[in-house]
């Protein structure tokens, strides 16, 4: 099915409120694209993100565009997505571990995923966000890498099976780093120690992996099969989730490298 959307003039929807919803909102208009309407369910929230990007909103009346992004919950994406009865338009999700076919309706299907942690608090450099992208026919696709080109350096096409992966990666890269960064704050905090003192730390850490292989970076007593301090570690932790972590995250480390 080829579309006749001419780059300059695309008309752009966003559906939903959340965080990456805002952050698109916010680089589609510092990148000054024609972003017309975010469509969602709460009108406080929606009201905020009007205010402050000067963007019109509702919760009832769903604009006419040319490309709707539907940035919902997953488990939202499908029910949502059937709102939308604009047989020309681009529908595309944000999601990385959902097919583009989930969406569900008469109109041009595609993926639009940005590679990012997002939260409505933290700024961030949108030109440094990988954007993957899936599109029915070479049309969608062009209009898609447009849109996207204008906010982001990195623009990549990724079918569903490379997504599922990118995701994958990203739970482990993002999501189980971060929460070993509140159970160390757990730890620094049962001992009035300040989480800043470990913050050179974690910087170095991050920065290190810019020029050397993550594998070939592994410092500590589990890849020095140090089991005096591996023991006197496991004896100071007294809560049972953590240290659960700590058995598990050795266990791993030591049999990358042949320790176990």
């Amino acid at each position: 099915m080829a579309t006749n959307i001419k780059f300059n003039i695309v008309k752009i929807v966003i559906v939903g409120s959340g965080n990456v919803a805002y952050h698109l909102a916010k680089a589609l208009k510092q990148t000054e694209q024609n972003l017309v309407q975010i469509f969602g369910r709460n009108q406080e929230v929606l009201n905020s993100i009007s205010k402050e990007l000067d963007i019109p909103v509702s919760t009832n009346e769903l604009a006419d565009a040319d490309l709707y992004v539907v940035s919902v919950s997953d488990s939202s994406v499908e029910d949502v997505s059937e709102i939308i009865k604009n047989p020309n338009a681009i529908v595309a999700h944000t999601s990385g571990s959902l097919p583009k076919e989930i969406l569900n309706g008469d109109y041009k299907k595609a993926s639009f995923y940005p590679l990012q942690t997002f939260s409505k608090s933290k700024d961030l450099d949108y030109a440094g966000i990988p954007f993957f992208i899936e599109a029915e026919n070479k049309d969608v696709e062009t209009v898609l890498r447009e849109v996207a080109s204008k906010i982001s350096k990195h623009v990549e096409i990724a079918d569903f099976e490379k997504r599922k992966y990118v995701h994958l990666t990203a739970v482990f890269a993002c999501n189980f780093v971060n929460h070993l960064f509140a159970r160390a704050k757990e730890i620094s905090d049962s001992q009035q120690i300040s989480f800043d003192c470990f913050m050179p730390l974690i910087e170095e850490t991050f920065d290190k992996i810019k020029s050397v292989n993550p594998k070939d970076a592994q410092t500590g007593p589990a890849v020095r099969n140090d089991k005096r301090i591996l023991e006197a570690h496991k004896e100071l932790i007294k809560n049972l989730e953590q240290l659960a972590v700590y058995e598990v995250m050795n266990a791993s480390i030591q049999k990358m490298y042949n320790l176990d």
